[in-house]
């Protein structure tokens, strides 16, 4: 007489260890369901006229099924709109509406300024970010240094979009189009030096290939420029976070110039919605 195995109540069987790499904190976390929303949501923010649901499976590689009830939750909590032939699927404006009901920049000022004073407390330094304003610069958050000393520059001032660390680090990373605008709707400040096409083309150049800028000021003597962007989803600038970055020579002993460079790299990146930043 065959006997059939036992019976495990209640607990799955434990997987091979050759299987597969042990599960990551994503792995474990996962929740498919929301995936799956996330997935359509972003996907129809790509398509400005909308998908069918047969070009929304074939781009998700999905069952029909799945795509169905996911589509049919969206269009009842309104993220998504059927059109009027029940035939197309597009993005409503209740994301637009969320989103602003707390303004981006304010937003992002929120998430920056813990983040800020953690670095200016390791650093010893100073530091501000700066978001591209109409033709310039403007400081959007700053954060003096803990040690009552070091270049601050005032939340709400407005410095030169070309001549500026901040202003080469925004148009470094701003896509051609954005970057063309931008130029032309620059206004010259008092006091700004001039660069030339061709020299700010290669300034820009090499920010992008090295990652962040690293220079000597054009404003201060003694003080070191040192910017990273603060990346949005697409790879380029929402913000620049800068450090000028000035160093002791008393019998002080601080955060030399690499370890701050270090820490500021570190900050941006925990303020970028990408993972594509390098150092």
């Amino acid at each position: 007489m065959q006997t059939s195995p036992p019976k495990t109540r209640g607990r799955k069987p434990l997987a091979d260890a050759a299987s597969g790499p042990p599960q990551t904190a994503d792995d474990r976390y996962r929740a498919p369901a929301l995936d799956k929303g996330l997935d359509i949501l972003e996907l129809l923010a790509q398509q400005p006229q909308g998908l069918t649901r047969a070009e929304i499976v074939k781009e998700m590689d999905r069952n029909a099924n799945e795509i169905y009830r996911m589509l049919e939750r969206l269009v009842a909590r309104q993220y998504v709109m059927r059109s009027i032939s029940g035939d197309r699927y597009a993005l409503s404006l209740k994301l637009f509406a969320l989103a602003h009901m707390h303004p981006p920049l304010n937003r992002l000022i929120n998430q920056a300024l813990p983040i800020m004073d953690e670095f200016a407390r390791k650093s010893e330094q100073s530091c501000h970010m700066g978001v591209y304003d109409r033709g310039n610069v403007l400081i959007s958050a700053q954060i003096n240094s803990p040690r009552g000393w070091g270049l601050a520059l005032q939340r709400g001032a407005s410095v030169t979009l070309v001549g500026t660390a901040s202003g080469q680090v925004l148009l470094a990373f701003s896509d051609e189009a954005a970057r063309q605008r931008m130029l032309a709707e620059h206004a010259p400040l008092e006091g700004e030096i001039p660069l030339a096409g061709k020299n700010l083309a290669t300034t820009l150049q090499d920010i992008r290939s090295c990652g962040y800028l690293e220079r000597d000021s054009l404003q201060s003597f003694g003080v070191v420029d040192i910017s990273f962007p603060i990346l949005g989803p697409d790879n380029t600038a929402l913000a620049a976070l800068t450090c000028p970055f000035m160093r002791r020579i008393d019998r002080h002993a601080g955060p030399d110039q690499k370890e701050v460079l270090t820490l500021l790299g570190n900050a941006a990146r925990a303020l970028s919605l990408t993972q594509g930043m390098t150092q």
